[in-house]
């Protein structure tokens, strides 16, 4: 019996080569391959060869689940076409259309048997989506990555780093100032806020992408706050729009690391590697009293 195909594309703001890279170096994948913010992939295996394997293992941030999803080449055509067959026997067509400076990529893959057709492509179409938008601010940001080891319970920690009151110690680092005002709530709207030398309120208009208690955080920063009006457009916005703030807390026999990766323009990247560490260092004094 035919299998039936389903596909799903994306028009990506970037060029041919820039695409190509993003889609096939394990480097990339695992930064861009979920379909929401509370799965991602831990590692990724790519033997980019017609005959070659590849890996990328999945898993729910919250640990309760995961699965390795592999495969191998049967037609690579640089810059214009990828088909690989699933360990589970089924056939993935992959096409990329550049038209000047952005790319079209389009998946065809056969459905299986276990999930209605319309979650499978939306599953499929959120991945891709994904990796649209991360095509388009690689190389915008720069990462930068912190972590702490705390002698409490991840319950506390989570719990202390979110109190409003703690909050505002911790953060003092970056502002004598700081404060939020906003919920944590998955889809919330947050502001991240502190006083200038002028004493006009600034800071960053942001969404909780990602909420899972004790587990992982995601904030996503999509504005500013200047003269304590909220601007959401903009060239200055350009800049810092998109960039992710994300916290994982991992248990470790009833200790805590608290792990930070966070999206910078350069200009601020020497800023934050002061101040990060003495704010964590704040935060440890406080989960550990």
């Amino acid at each position: 019996m035919e299998k039936t195909k389903i596909s799903v594309s994306t028009k990506i703001n970037s060029p041919i080569e820039k695409v190509w890279n993003c889609w096939t170096d394990p480097y990339h994948i695992v930064r861009w391959n979920n379909a929401s913010a509370d799965w991602h992939t831990t590692k990724a295996e790519n033997d980019f060869r017609v005959g070659g394997e590849f890996l990328s293992r999945m898993e729910a941030r919250d640990g309760s689940f995961g699965f390795d999803f592999t495969g191998e080449y049967n037609k690579i055509e640089h810059f214009k076409e990828i088909e690989y067959t699933i360990a589970d026997g089924r056939k993935v067509s992959v096409l990329f259309v550049p038209t000047g400076n952005e790319t079209t990529v389009k998946e065809t893959f056969e459905a299986e048997q276990t999930n209605p057709v319309e979650l499978q492509q939306k599953g499929w179409q959120s991945i891709l989506d994904n990796f649209r938008q991360y095509v388009e601010t690689a190389g915008k940001f720069d990462p930068m990555h912190f972590e702490v080891a705390i002698d409490s319970k991840v319950e506390k920690v989570y719990k202390t780093m979110l109190d409003e009151k703690k909050y505002s110690y911790w953060t003092t680092e970056f502002n004598p100032t700081s404060y939020f005002t906003g919920s944590w709530k998955k889809g919330s709207k947050m502001l991240f806020l502190g006083k200038d030398k002028d004493g006009k309120t600034g800071g960053m208009v942001s969404n909780i992408k990602e909420n899972i208690p004790e587990r992982f955080l995601s904030i996503e920063h999509i504005g500013i706050v200047q003269d304590n009006k909220e601007i959401l457009c903009g060239p200055e916005i350009d800049r810092w729009s998109g960039a992710l703030e994300n916290y994982t807390f991992t248990p470790l026999n009833g200790k805590t690391l608290l792990s930070i990766d966070v999206d910078t323009i350069h200009e601020f990247r020497s800023y934050f590697t002061e101040k990060w560490p003495k704010a964590l260092n704040r935060l440890k004094s406080l989960c550990e009293e």
